[in-house]
């Protein structure tokens, strides 16, 4: 499997460009994450993370973690842990 379910977006804060995120899953600084909804629908590296306004590098299935996001994320969107070689397919698939 290229990509693996790893939470949703509880919220997001348009104004700073945070995506609230309840983990199912883990999730590490320098994991590269696909955030999938309806109208959302992009890939990017995990460059950091708070828990409660604390920059963590790893975060385990439970936790709610903030991450800067470069796109608009909604509520309800599923979030997509994946693997380098799908990233690289993703890249090229939005250069054509």
């Amino acid at each position: 499997m290229k990509k693996e379910m790893i939470g949703i977006v509880n919220h997001y804060y348009d104004k700073i460009g945070v995506a609230v995120l309840a983990l199912e899953g883990e999730l590490a600084v320098g994991d590269i994450i696909h955030i999938k909804g309806h109208t959302t629908d992009f890939a990017q590296k995990i460059e950091s993370m708070q828990i409660e306004n604390k920059n963590i590098e790893h975060a385990k299935k439970g936790d709610d973690v903030a991450i800067k996001v470069k796109e608009t994320a909604r509520e309800h969107d599923v979030v997509y842990k994946v693997v380098e070689a799908w990233f690289d397919d993703y890249l090229m698939s939005k250069k054509m």
